[in-house]
């Protein structure tokens, strides 16, 4: 399907010459295949004579043009009109309060507006054209089930959650937000949410990703929320708005700089871990092997891995950023605590994940996608060694290191600052290899596996880097091969970590998980430190 050109305009509040001229000498440079009026068309005091050229036809509109109710009722004409099931004019059309409305283009806008009514105990409202929605009317949108373009005179509750474009508290406290609008958007899941401006402002939040329905499907459902200033609004914010959409046109990526849906709890518990694999967020049994007899149970597909982003329960404050195909999240049971590096000027423990975005064991395993995977993985290490290295003045390197097993469940890298002079010294390597040693495990091999596709065997792999700012970066990367012969430790490379940074204490992510604020506090410290190497953001 051809591509829809879509205007959008704050609200007009009366001003319908002024309005309907601007999309006139936009449409005849742009070819707009339809606009959309938010907040409010009319004035509460809007004046008889333009009302009148409206519904007359002297006022032209030149596109079919949709709005819905917004703070103030609609002028007594307009609901004559509108009540007798006729448009308001030549292509100004009303969708109601509450609406589903498939346009000619193809593209399905569900409406709802007004403000919450909380005084109506149940039931739907009648009137199609007052100000004013219950909460059944929104539940009864749901069975809509999908929309391209939902529009809504309220914002939905904590729109403005885990998103870098924040909101001062004075200009939250001015938002009519409800848990009703923010339930419906993450039902219908659409591509675009516009609603009403509640003063001289213009917010455009990042794109934001909803949990996917199914494992089965790759499909990715991405919201964008924007509201914009009251048109010819005296600080001139944003009153206007542009795009192009394809009507039912799948999103099987997830664009730069999204983050996971504002609109799921991040309250719900987690559910037990299904494998022993040491996941960096605490999904294993520390290493301590409990004897017990069971069957061996099936790897959890995607809705139950606790590194798809699809999985409602995944720790979604803990995210820091989202590539094309990866993702980076802090650890859950960090091994450093913040205080750990804070005489060397970080703030935050730095035990970062990197986890690839494809529900698969390896990299090797991701078959095309396997190269630009591990490319993008890379430059997230890279990023994060910089980052470490200009925050801490060079005091700090950092190590990362992968397990790659056939019978894994998730491809993931785990990352932790260490001191650089304990790097420079030979001591983690060191470290690294006696441990092996008296594990009797395989020998570490200095080379260099690339994304590895090329390797039948399983492997655990160490990057070692760190730069003093001086004579320069030094870096290397071991590689231990094992087979199904060795009984690989899950937690070898954290507990080899806990013994050079004297944190034994701190081996088992059990023993030092943290609250949810304190888990949220060290992501936003690690999001605002890593910001100039954030190439997600660009």
């Amino acid at each position: 399907m051809a591509a829809v050109k879509i205007f959008v305009i704050g609200s007009v509040n009366g001003r319908l010459e002024t309005a309907f001229q601007k999309l006139t000498t936009l449409h005849q440079k742009q070819h707009f295949s339809l606009a959309i009026f938010t907040g409010d068309l009319f004035s509460q005091d809007q004046d008889a004579d333009s009302i009148s050229r409206l519904l007359n036809g002297e006022i032209k509109i030149p596109i079919s043009t949709y709005f819905t109710v917004g703070t103030v009722p609609l002028p007594e004409q307009v609901v004559e009109r509108v009540e007798k099931g006729e448009d308001v004019c030549e292509n100004l059309h009303f969708l109601g309060k509450r609406s589903v409305t498939n346009t000619s283009d193809g593209i399905r806008i569900v409406a709802l507006g007004g403000a919450l009514d909380k005084t109506i105990v149940a039931g739907q409202s009648k009137e199609q054209h007052l100000p004013l929605h219950t909460p059944d009317d929104a539940k009864a949108l749901r069975g809509a089930n999908t929309a391209d373009i939902l529009l809504t005179t309220c914002w939905p509750s904590n729109i403005w959650a885990k998103s870098a474009r924040a909101l001062s508290a004075d200009v939250q406290a001015t938002i009519p937000s409800t848990d009703q609008v923010a339930d419906l958007c993450a039902v219908l899941k659409p591509r675009y949410h516009f609603a009403a401006a509640p003063g001289d402002i213009f917010y455009e939040r990042e794109p934001f990703f909803h949990p996917s329905d199914s494992s089965d499907s790759d499909q990715r459902h991405v919201t964008r929320f924007i509201s914009l200033a009251p048109l010819g609004n005296a600080s001139k914010a944003k009153a206007m708005y542009a795009f192009n959409i394809v009507p039912k046109e799948l999103t099987t990526s997830i664009p730069h700089g999204s983050t996971m849906s504002p609109l799921i709890p991040n309250s719900k518990k987690r559910r037990a871990p299904i494998d022993d694999q040491a996941n960096g967020h605490g999904q294993y049994n520390g290493g301590r092997r409990v004897k017990r007899k069971r069957e061996q149970p099936s790897p959890p597909g995607p809705d139950r891995c606790f590194f798809c982003l699809t999985n409602t329960d995944i720790d979604t404050h803990m995210i820091c950023c989202i590539g094309d195909d990866s993702y980076v999240t802090t650890a859950k049971g960090p091994l450093p605590s913040p205080k750990t590096s804070a005489s060397s000027g970080l703030s935050f423990p730095g035990h970062q994940l990197i986890i690839a975005l494809s529900h698969e064991p390896t990299i090797r395993a991701m078959g095309e996608d396997a190269n630009k995977t591990y490319q993008e993985m890379t430059r997230f290490r890279e990023s994060m060694q910089a980052m470490v290295a200009d925050s801490t003045k060079f005091k700090l390197g950092g190590i990362t290191f992968e397990i790659t097993r056939q019978s894994g469940i998730h491809a993931h890298w785990q990352f932790i600052p260490i001191p650089s002079d304990l790097i420079r010294k030979g001591l983690v390597e060191a470290g690294f290899r006696v441990e092996a040693e008296n594990r009797q495990y395989p020998p570490f091999e200095e080379l260099a596996l690339g994304s590895g596709v090329e390797e039948t065997s399983d492997f655990f792999r160490l990057w070692i880097w760190s730069d003093d700012g001086d004579t320069g970066v030094q870096s290397k990367e071991l590689v231990m091969r094992f087979d199904g012969s060795i009984r690989f430790d899950l937690q070898f490379g954290r507990k080899v970590v806990a013994k050079l940074l004297g944190l034994e204490d701190r081996a088992y992510w059990q023993d030092v998980v943290q609250s949810i604020a304190d888990e949220t506090h060290d992501a936003e410290n690690f999001k605002e430190a890593f910001k100039p190497w954030d190439f997600t953001q660009n």
